[in-house]
């Protein structure tokens, strides 16, 4: 990385092949080398875009109890999720390694560390050795995602150096969240990235809010979702893909300058990725009447306490020289 006050940032807006984890992994691998390509140093994917957004809750039922359709599905979602000890995620570390690039990608994560059952929407962050540096559960689970996701805890709100920048990152509707945006602004934040599952109607109004906010550059990245790449093994396809049009989640990826102004408007519609060249001496200029954290704080008045233990249900305590 060079001391370059600029970055070059690309949005991989894309559709997973749904619930397919391998061929999805493919689709993301051919994003990142495009954008390594366009001379990207960050490329930043949606919201549990590996290996799929649970769509089918709200069209199928998805709060009715012990339905055996809710739990053939959810087998289903489990067996594709990520295990990232077990490996899922090598060829993406590996190619951001190769390519120099570093990668903000949305999983759906099955850990190990809570027993390998339950689902996480985890934002996971890899630097460009290929080093997953940062695996972020989201706090809330929104609204009937809480029907399949379990929430996460504190230990992934943390920053990291990128060239000139600090890059932080939440997951879809904790960007609405004061308290933990402002925990990322008190760790030096100054490029913010959110990512959704797709949609406009979140991403054009929040993302400039955000940038404004936090006098921070803003990258909304989202994914996109059609009907066709559902699989067509996928269980019950068709009560999932009734009842709507051609697309579940339209886009919408885009990005903010520190003053709220877009740097790319929201991209709607179409797969691609976008790139864009951004300038860390904008940030220092709009610091100037503004730091959320710094000279337009008051600690003396209100200050934030930050849980970041990874949470888990047991702790063992074995005896030293035992089998």
């Amino acid at each position: 990385m060079t001391h370059s006050s600029e970055l070059t940032v690309a949005l991989g807006q894309i559709s997973p092949v749904w619930l397919d984890r391998e061929k999805t992994v493919e689709k993301i691998l051919a994003a990142i080398s495009e954008a390594a390509d366009k001379g990207a140093q960050l490329i930043a994917f949606g919201e549990a875009l590996l290996p799929g957004y649970p769509f089918w809750l709200e069209r199928t039922g998805g709060a009715v109890f012990n339905s055996s359709m809710q739990k053939q599905i959810h087998a289903h979602y489990l067996q594709q999720a990520v295990d990232i000890e077990a490996g899922h995620l090598e060829p993406v570390c590996q190619l951001a390694r190769q390519q120099q690039i570093s990668v903000i990608l949305g999983i759906a994560e099955r850990p190990a560390d809570r027993g390998s059952h339950s689902l996480y929407c985890s934002l996971v962050y890899i630097d460009t050795n290929g080093v997953i540096q940062n695996v972020h559960r989201k706090l809330m689970p929104t609204y009937e995602e809480r029907l399949t996701w379990s929430p996460g805890d504190g230990h992934g709100l943390r920053t990291h150096p990128l060239g000139p920048f600090t890059l932080g990152a939440l997951n879809c509707w904790e960007n609405w969240m004061p308290l933990p945006r402002a925990a990322l602004y008190a760790q030096g934040e100054n490029l913010h990235v959110a990512i959704w599952p797709g949609g406009d109607h979140n991403t054009e109004n929040i993302t400039r809010f955000i940038a404004q906010e936090g006098r921070s550059y803003v990258l909304s990245a989202s994914s996109l979702m059609k009907v066709e790449d559902f699989p067509i093994d996928t269980p019950y396809l068709e009560e999932i893909t009734s009842g709507g049009g051609p697309l579940l989640a339209n886009g919408g990826s885009c990005i903010a300058a520190p003053d709220g102004s877009w740097v790319i408007e929201p991209q709607v519609g179409t797969e691609g990725v976008y790139v864009a060249t951004i300038d860390h001496n904008r940030v220092l200029e709009e610091r100037q009447n503004f730091d959320p954290a710094g000279h337009y704080s008051r600690p003396d008045v209100t200050q934030l306490s930050v849980n970041r233990q990874r949470q888990c249900t047991v702790l063992f305590k074995d005896s030293e020289g035992n089998d």
